[in-house]
This record gives C-alpha cells, sequence and structure tokens, in this order.
C-alpha cells in the first residue's frame, strides 16, 4: 500500500518536471534550479521509499538544489559569467562581422561576429554599395535591429591617418638617399 509521503514525491517530481519544461519554452534560467532540485529529490525518494519522508525531501530538495545553483554559476551553462547576457545596441559599435546581402542605403543584411542568439542584423550603408562577403564594421547601431555599416578597408581614424604619415615621411626620406 502506498503511504501518503509517496504521493508526496511524485508531487515533487511533477513539479519539478513541470518547472524545467517551462524552463524549456522560457528560457533564461528563472526555474531550472528549483525545477532540478525538486526533480531529483522526488525521483530519489521515489527510488528509496524510506526517503520520502517531509524532512528527509526538504533536505534532499536544499542539497540538490545547491548542486544545481553550483552547477548553474559555475559551468556557466546559461551564461551566468555575463557571456550570454543581452547587450544594449551601443554595445554593437565597432564590431565587426561580413555582408551576407548586398547592403546599400536602403537595404541588406550583416552577419555580425558575438551578435548574440541571432547574429543577423539588416544593415545600411553611409555611401554607396557593399557587396556580399565583404568584412564589415559598425558604425552606428541604430537602437534596434538595424545598423549603419562601412566595410573596414575604408574606415580610417586618427591612428591610421598618424601612421599613413609616418610611411609618407619615412618614403620621402629614402627617396632622398
Amino acid at each position: 500500500m502506498a503511504s501518503p509521503f509517496d504521493s508526496l514525491a511524485l508531487l515533487l517530481v511533477i513539479a519539478g518536471a513541470g518547472l524545467a519544461f517551462a524552463e524549456a519554452l522560457i528560457p533564461g534560467a528563472h526555474f531550472i534550479v528549483v525545477g532540478i532540485a525538486l526533480l531529483l529529490a522526488g525521483l530519489l525518494a521515489l527510488l528509496f521509499p524510506p526517503l520520502a519522508q517531509p524532512f528527509v525531501l526538504s533536505f534532499l530538495v536544499l542539497a540538490f538544489g545547491a548542486l544545481a545553483f553550483y552547477g548553474y554559476r559555475n559551468l556557466d551553462l546559461y551564461g551566468g559569467k555575463g557571456s550570454g547576457r543581452t547587450k544594449d545596441s551601443d554595445s554593437l559599435k565597432g564590431t565587426t562581422g561580413h555582408v551576407t546581402e548586398r547592403v546599400t542605403r536602403s537595404g541588406g543584411q550583416v552577419k555580425l561576429e558575438g551578435g548574440g542568439f541571432n547574429p543577423y542584423f539588416a544593415a545600411r550603408s553611409m555611401d554607396g554599395e557593399i557587396p556580399e562577403g565583404t568584412e564589415v564594421m559598425v558604425i552606428d547601431p541604430g537602437g534596434g535591429n538595424v545598423v549603419t555599416v562601412e566595410p573596414i578597408d575604408f574606415i580610417e581614424d586618427a591612428i591610421d591617418r598618424e601612421l599613413a604619415r609616418e610611411r609618407a615621411g619615412k618614403e620621402k626620406e629614402t627617396e632622398e638617399l
């Protein structure tokens, strides 16, 4: 005959499985630690009925919860160390990638390195046309899913200009010799 504590173990298994299923539908590590703790404690109590006592189950839930939390934080399965966190649009400025669909002033598409879950962005060029396969850099993130890009070959900053001046000066010196 089944004891009332067996139904408590079954309830834990159902609740844990439900939370794990909810995590699959809404990812982001909101339910996974508690879901794993409840599921494992319930399964262990179903496999070993003497463990199906309320105080033992509460200890098992805490122990499995601590292990799941440790795994979540240290194994970085969900980006717990910050690597998988969503960034704001300003963080895209300076990001490089390549053109997947020809980019013009009115349309196109790029794939950005480190662009997150979906690295494909609608893109516009500052001027002219950028052919497919060209390596580009984000000039203006635009605050949404449309970024303004320029080919890396055309981008010149103060350091590049200074290096060009230095090279030109050295070329003049060698010509004079």
